[in-house]
């Protein structure tokens, strides 16, 4: 989830290529509907006009961002990319202010309880966009984690063609998708001049990453895969026809942008970037990073609480590490038990084949044990797949990437199958309950096939909530029949102590002046992930502030409102009953969360 975050922001901002006329035709009527429906205030129902602005607010973000409708599996906009433009930055912005004034206008006492609901967290939504136009994240378009440099070939695999229509739009895309790479640099120059960017350190990979998308084969890009082998549905004549427009555009338009973007990146951005790690270092960067923690955790925790809840958690866990060691009969020290889950052969995979067929086979044995757990389950399928080979060396250990049931697509846990002396096995059962079963897949999954509920709680993404499950869902593992071993038991409490880890490091860093050294030490100095995989961690903290904060803080709420839930219920409680409240209103910020459980208690309590 985390690389979807990252992607999906990344493709709100920067994505380019103007809108055709009449896409902006209808976008402006949409705004006119919705300057009449702020007019209309104390004339026109509240609930009616708050189901009409919720439907536009739907329209306008599958015509603004066709991406987005890609990731949806709405039909619109599928030939074209999202205007990045500054003319078109500057009007979102003026429509995002219109749309927020009619939104103020509902009158939540006059609505149903459900939409009164709606309403907070739409308008939570839009005024928390509003507060972060301070800072300009949109002068930050690239880094090691997400960039034109990925974007394009990852929009095109997550595009499900089946028709030759599908393919010409596909071939439409790849023809104007230079504008992606030079509105970007646009951007970056921007950004040089106001002394935002990355920091240099985190950039050296990037370069690598612009050259493996460059082949002197159109055939062999990764962006070009779905044109391998077209339906056969579609003519002979036209299957070829359709692959040579796709080839040439490859080779006229994508490859010379990529070559700008190089030689924009390596002779101008990486000297230019800023020397300091820290988002305090940039223009206003205290107050970005706590507009960050906020926006990450949906708390109001100020960075310094957050450092200090982190390493008491440190130490918290440490000791649980201790009684596992203990309990394996090992009597070395610590830094030599570690030393041998790093090192020893028997915990590392040979082949990226079977380091997947190992996460498959974990994955299968996890699906029938949900029911332990859980009683209701998502329909959406999914798949473990490798990371990408284009940006695997500088790619965390795993992400997912949510499915659609509209879009014919199913969810996928990417694995990383890069520097395999560097993926212990002792962490695949954790890892695997995070971004497949019972985390990631499964709650994403059930937010998409809620019903009764307006688009943006279907797809939205509260990091602090989402996350926090992730992490929560490390900790089901014991209840589903996994951790049998002292090896993979620790493994779960090495997951725990890199959440914990995070907390340190991501404040430290940012807020409390820590160099990139001191925070890979620290890393080093407290779970035993391999260098290489600590130097990609820390080196992700430093490009998205902030994000690794949600983790803890969510799984503590989750545990915090368990635990509550047992006490006051006794012999009443159900985890599988605990499950459904959590998860079947959708990703909610935590002090909702709370709400809801708490009342749902009050409700159980009351009928017994």
């Amino acid at each position: 989830m985390k690389f979807f975050n990252a992607i999906l922001a990344s493709l709100l901002l920067l994505w380019a290529a103007g809108l055709s006329a009449d896409y902006r035709e209808e976008i402006d009527s949409l705004m006119d509907r919705v300057q009449e429906l702020k007019a209309n205030a104390g004339r026109m129902d509240n609930n009616a006009r708050f189901d009409e602005l919720v439907q536009i607010s739907y329209d306008y973000a599958m015509l603004n961002f066709p991406e987005f409708a890609t990731f949806r599996g709405d039909p619109r906009g599928q030939d074209r990319w999202t205007d990045s433009s500054e003319a078109a930055f500057l009007r979102r912005q003026q429509e995002t202010d219109m749309f927020l004034e009619a939104l103020s206008t509902i009158d939540p006492t006059a609505l149903s309880d459900a939409q009164r609901v709606n309403l907070e967290l739409l308008l939570d939504q839009q005024r928390r966009q509003v507060e972060g136009r301070r800072f300009p994240n949109q002068f930050l378009p690239l880094n090691q984690m997400a960039g034109p440099q990925q974007n394009i070939a990852r929009l095109m695999a997550l595009t499900t063609p089946r028709t030759e229509r599908d393919y010409h739009n596909m071939v439409a895309r790849l023809q104007s998708a230079d504008k992606q790479v030079d509105d970007a640099i646009s951007w970056m120059r921007k950004g040089l001049e106001a002394g935002v960017t990355p920091p240099r350190i985190t950039l050296r990979d990037v370069p690598l990453q612009i050259r493996n998308q460059l082949v002197d084969d159109p055939a062999k890009s990764p962006m070009l895969t779905a044109f391998a082998q077209l339906p056969g549905s579609i003519d002979p004549l036209q299957q070829d026809s359709l692959r040579q427009q796709a080839y040439k555009a490859y080779s006229d338009v994508i490859a010379p942008a990529y070559e700008r973007l190089l030689a924009f990146v390596e002779d101008e951005y990486i000297p230019g970037a800023r020397e300091a790690v820290g988002l305090s270092a940039l223009p206003d960067g205290e107050a970005w990073y706590a507009y960050n923690t906020k926006l990450m955790t949906t708390t109001n925790l100020d960075p310094v609480t957050i450092h200090e809840l982190g390493q008491s958690e440190v130490k918290r866990i440490r000791a649980e590490m201790d009684r596992v060691i203990e309990s394996a009969g090992f009597e070395g020290s610590f830094e030599e038990w570690m030393h041998f889950l790093r090192t020893d052969p028997q915990f590392y995979h040979t082949t990226p084949e079977g380091l997947l067929t190992e996460y498959r086979e974990i994955s299968k044995r996890a699906d029938p044990a949900l029911m332990k757990v859980f009683n209701h389950l998502p329909r959406t399928p999914y798949g473990v797949i490798p990371v990408p080979s284009y940006a695997e060396k500088s790619t965390t250990t795993a992400y997912y990437q949510r499915g659609s049931i509209e879009a014919g697509r199913p969810g996928y846990f990417y694995a990383n199958t890069y520097a395999l002396d560097t993926r212990p096995r002792w962490e695949m059962e954790a890892l695997t309950l995070h971004e497949a079963v019972p985390g990631h897949h499964l709650q994403l999954s059930i937010q998409a096939e809620l019903e009764d509920v307006p688009w943006f709680r279907q797809t939205g993404g509260y990091t602090g909530f989402v996350e926090g499950w992730g992490l929560y869902s490390e900790s089901l593992g014991e209840e589903m029949g996994f951790y049998t071993d002292p090896y993979s038991k620790f493994g779960q409490l090495t997951y725990e102590m890199w959440r914990a880890v995070r907390l340190v490091v991501d404040t430290g860093m940012h807020q409390l002046g820590w160099s990139r050294q001191q925070a890979i030490d620290f890393f080093k100095a407290n779970a035993p992930k391999q260098e290489h995989d600590i130097i990609v961690e820390i080196d992700r903290y430093i490009v998205w502030p902030g994000q690794a904060l949600a983790y803890k803080i969510g799984e503590l709420k989750i545990k915090e409102l368990r635990a509550f839930a047992a006490n006051e219920l006794g012999d009443a409680f159900d985890v599988r009953d605990f499950h459904d409240q959590v998860l079947g209103r959708g990703a909610v910020p935590l002090d909702m969360l709370e709400a809801n459980i708490r009342q749902w208690v009050a409700q159980q309590k009351a009928r017994s």
